[in-house]
Parts: C-alpha cells; structure tokens; sequence
C-alpha cells in the first residue's frame, strides 16, 4: 500500500512517519513545505511539496499515485487564523480542493484531518452525525475542507476529527499545550488557565494509530480519534503538575472572557468515541498514560 502523508513535519505527520516507515506492507512517501525535518531522514522518499501551490501538488500526485492520502497538513493557530482570514483559507480550503481533486484523478482514498472547533461546544461531546456549527474562521475553514471532501465524489473518503493533541517531535514549528504547561510549572512562571473551557486531549501516537487504522481498513465516512478523557483546561495543567510531580501554585483559574483572544473557543466538546472503537478497533491511552509514553521521549 503507497500511503503519502501531507505535513510530515508536523506532530502528527511525524508519528505517522515512525509508525509507517519499517512497515513491509507499506511504502511510505513523506511530503511537506521545505526540507525534510525528521531526525532519521527519509531520502528519496520524502518530497518537496507546497500544498497551497496547485501545479506543485498535481505534479507530485500525478508522480506517486497513492492508494491512501493522509493529509495533515494544516494552519492550525486558531487566533492566526481569526486575524488573517486569506491565509486560513489558502491552507486549509484552497489547498484542500487542490489535493482532493488530484487524489480524485489518482483514485486514492482521501484522509483527512478535521477538528473539534467545526462545533459550538454547547453540546459535547458529540457523535459524528452531531451538526456542526464553528464560532471561529479557522473552525469554518476546516468545516469548508469537510465539505469539500464529502462532496468531490472520491471513491474512498474519510474524515479523521481530533481534539488538541500533544506529544512531542524533533524540530517542530508550535508547542501545544502539555509542552507549554510542563514548561512553565517547571520555570515556576505564572499563567493563567481557563477553567471554561473542556476538552478529551489526544496523545499523537494515538491519532497517528486511528488514521492508520483507517488506511488500512479502507474505512470511509467520518471519525471522531481523541483521548478518552474528558477535562477543563486548568485540569489538564494540574494533571500535568501531578504527574511531572511539579507544584502548581503559579496556576491562575480565569474565564475565557477575560483573555481577549480573537477567536471564540466552543466551551465543552469532547467526542464519543463508540464508532471509532468499534470500526477501527481504536483504543486510546488514558491521559496519564499517554503522558507517561512522553515522559520517556523527552530528552534527559
């Protein structure tokens, strides 16, 4: 099975890359912007691909025809997003129409990344079949890149919806939020938390794992891979002090209000993850665990 993975730079791309390239049933071909960033280069199979750049990506698809695109490219600064709108939509709409219509001519099966912000979190957690409603450009925007998948009449399509992940990978452009926090109880640097705001973290193995189970299965329609732990965002930072045993005094409780952020963030989402277990036979760490695994990763 050829798999061609979109943003394989990224945290995402990159577990994919570690869990796919010693594979005998698998040749893998890695694609991102620039130059190949993993620690272990991958040679000739990796490519220079610029997603918002149309002739680039025919040229490239054209060149490999995969069986299964997995395309996890994304701009994903949610407030980037919110202050320039033309930005959000060359990456995340624009180059989305351009992979999908040359995945079409390739007849590969079509993966591709969503998120939890495609919903106003005044219902969570929510099914697959729940009706999306974003409060932000960059939940829209991936909302824009759902609808354009569903609709293009590929043979094979999947839509892979995920909540903020975490882990760690060399040479990465963004922190997320187990990083960030870990960092700052470890500096003792006081920070404020939301403690409105409610989510099922998602350790990036564990996404990497539900998108190869989708690949391989041929599974088609859409998918909800999270954590299987649901938590405010101030107790995902005292779990994290707890673990990494690190006191978490300079931790301020504030309202989303009161950060002024330029994009509106869904209170409460969360998934239910029945289909994914059942379909994918996905199993998720609990957060702990997850967080254990990462442990073990971080540099001495």
């Amino acid at each position: 099975m050829k798999i061609l993975i979109t943003g394989s730079n990224g945290l995402l791309g990159q577990k994919l890359i570690a869990a796919l390239r010693h594979d005998p049933e698998v040749e893998l071909i890695a694609t991102s912007r620039g130059s190949d960033r993993t620690t272990d280069p991958l040679g000739s199979r990796y490519r220079d691909m610029d997603i918002t750049n149309r002739t680039a990506v025919d040229a490239v698809i054209e060149d490999v025809r995969p069986d299964v695109i997995i395309h996890t490219a994304a701009m994903t600064n949610v407030d980037a997003c919110e202050q320039d709108p033309p930005a959000c939509r060359l990456q995340n709409v624009d180059a989305t129409q351009y992979l999908v219509d040359a995945a079409k001519r390739a007849g590969s099966h079509f993966i591709f990344l969503s998120t939890d912000f495609i919903f106003d979190g005044e219902h969570g957690p929510y099914r697959e079949e729940d009706v999306p409603a974003p409060l932000s450009i960059y939940g829209q925007s991936k909302l824009d890149g759902e609808r354009i998948v569903q609709e293009a009449g590929l043979q094979r399509w999947a839509i892979a919806r995920t909540i903020i992940v975490y882990g760690i990978a060399p040479g990465l452009s963004r922190s997320n939020v187990v990083l960030w926090a870990k960092d700052a109880l470890e500096k003792g640097t006081p920070i404020k938390v939301v403690d409105d705001q409610w989510r099922m973290p998602t350790f990036a193995e564990d996404l990497a794992d539900g998108c190869i189970r989708i690949a391989k299965r041929g599974a088609t329609g859409i998918f909800h891979l999270s954590g299987p732990d649901g938590m405010s965002i101030l107790e995902l930072v005292q779990r994290v002090g707890a673990f990494f045993q690190l006191t978490t005094d300079p931790v301020s409780a504030v309202k989303s209000a009161s950060l002024g952020q330029p994009a509106k963030r869904p209170p409460r989402t969360g998934f239910i993850l029945d289909k994914a277990r059942r379909e994918l036979g996905y199993a998720p760490r609990s957060f702990e665990a997850g967080l254990a695994v990462l442990q073990r990763q971080l540099p001495a």
